[in-house]
């Protein structure tokens, strides 16, 4: 499920995925039939893309305000694993809270395959709600219940057609694409120059969302159509 909060980390310089060896397909009017296949062996340990990188240790903080409401979304790369279709993912820790309150709890899983794609494999979601309601709506995982992993960031971000970022019908329907390169992002933590920059949006709802990717940090800012924007706070390293 598109997330508007920054912790949907994103992109395939050409769209849907076959198979992991082949890489993306040229994009065209709507996406690709998208059956994805996967062969563990052509995955390395870890996530190193400049534009996507997850150390273990890593911890993100941005800043989330839509009118006069403000949020705090804190992402962790955890040193531990999930095992998923036989490849080893990376874990990222995504908390959002509002007033000190935790609001939504999520693990995402990520893996870098041998040509420097990263892929996203699901997520596991939480979002609280008053009088102890708890929905885990938007939950996915690749090889359960006909999801499928999908790009999230290429190798070799370039302009091009849409991609599928995540799958399982009626779920997590999100696509993105990647509009720009070279280009600069401002924040707190900023100026940024050389960031990527993608266009995200679900095919489950209405909007959109742009991203700013910064080499060697990742995401450090997002707007979306409603006018919520993210901005990267401060990144703590191992």
């Amino acid at each position: 499920m598109r997330k508007s909060k920054a912790g949907a980390l994103a992109c395939a310089s050409m769209l849907a995925v076959a198979v992991v060896t082949a890489g993306p397909a040229v994009a065209k009017s709507k996406p690709a039939p998208f059956a994805p296949k996967f062969d563990p062996a052509n995955f390395q340990q870890g996530v190193d893309h400049p534009f996507f990188p997850l150390v273990p240790g890593t911890r993100w903080l941005y800043r989330e305000t839509v009118g006069n409401k403000s949020s705090e979304n804190e992402l962790t790369v955890l040193s531990e694993t999930k095992v998923i279709l036989g490849v080893s993912c990376t874990v990222v820790h995504d908390v959002v809270r509002v007033g000190g309150t935790i609001k939504e709890d999520t693990m995402d899983w990520y893996a870098q395959d041998q040509q420097g794609n990263v892929w996203y494999f699901g997520e596991d979601t939480k979002e609280y709600f008053p009088h102890g309601r708890v929905s885990t709506e938007g939950s996915w995982e690749a090889g359960v219940e006909g999801g499928q992993a999908g790009i999230i960031m290429p190798a070799s971000p370039a302009v091009g057609g849409p991609y599928r970022q995540e799958y399982r019908k009626g779920v997590a329907e999100d696509m993105g694409q990647v509009v720009a390169v070279g280009e600069s992002a401002t924040g707190p933590g900023g100026p940024y120059a050389g960031c990527v920059k993608t266009k995200e949006w679900s095919l489950l709802e209405a909007g959109h969302d742009f991203k700013w990717y910064a080499k060697g940090i990742g995401l450090v800012r997002s707007e979306s159509a409603s006018r919520e924007i993210a901005e990267l706070v401060s990144v703590t390293r191992p």
